[in-house]
C-alpha cells in the first residue's frame, strides 16, 4: 500500500466545513446566499464537481430578523436528502423523455416497441425495436430523434414488417 493520495480527488475525503453559511461534507456543499428575489435568504445546494446548484430554496431568517439561522447538522442532512430526492426526480424525468416504449397485439403476438434516443450533441437520432413476449428483438431501425412513438405507429410498422422506417 502507498501513501499517495488518490489523484481523482482534490479535496480530502476527510474535509468537512461547517460554517454558520458553508457546510461541506457528504459529497455536497450547503451555502446560504441573499435571496434576489425579497429581503430574505436562499439556500443552494451543490453537488461535489457540479457546476451549478441541485437545489435552491428559501432560508429561514434568525433570531434577528436580519441575519439567515446558521445551517447545523440536521439542517444540512435534510438538504442533502432533498438535493439526492431532486436529482434522482430530475433523472427519472430524462430516462422518461429518452426511453419511451407501447405495448401492442401484432400478427406475431403481444410485442413491446422501443424508442431510445440518443441525444448526441454532433448527430442525435433514435432507435425503434420491438421486441416479442420473450424479450427477443424482431427488429431495430434508425429513426430521427423527433419520431412521435404511439400505439398506431407502433402497429403499422410491426404490420410493414418492420420497414427501414417506423
Amino acid at each position: 500500500m502507498s501513501d499517495t493520495p488518490t489523484p481523482d480527488t482534490d479535496i480530502p475525503e476527510d474535509h468537512k466545513t461547517q460554517e454558520p453559511r458553508l457546510w461541506r461534507d457528504d459529497g455536497w456543499t450547503a451555502r446560504i446566499i441573499k435571496n434576489e428575489d425579497d429581503d430574505g435568504w436562499a439556500v443552494e445546494m451543490t453537488k461535489d464537481g457540479e457546476a451549478e446548484p441541485a437545489l435552491v430554496g428559501p432560508w429561514t431568517m434568525g433570531r434577528d430578523k436580519k441575519n439567515p439561522k446558521p445551517l447545523d447538522a440536521p439542517a444540512f442532512f435534510t438538504l442533502v436528502k432533498t438535493a439526492n430526492e431532486v436529482l434522482r426526480r430530475h433523472e427519472q424525468q430524462l430516462h422518461a423523455t429518452l426511453h419511451k416504449s407501447v405495448k401492442i397485439d401484432a400478427a406475431a403476438g403481444r410485442l413491446t416497441i422501443k424508442l431510445d434516443i440518443v441525444p448526441d450533441e454532433d448527430d442525435p437520432y433514435a432507435v425503434l425495436s420491438a421486441y416479442d413476449e420473450s424479450g427477443d428483438q424482431l427488429a431495430q431501425v434508425r429513426v430521427a430523434p423527433t419520431y412521435k412513438l404511439n400505439v398506431q405507429r407502433a402497429s403499422e410498422w410491426a404490420a410493414g414488417g418492420f420497414g427501414s422506417h417506423g
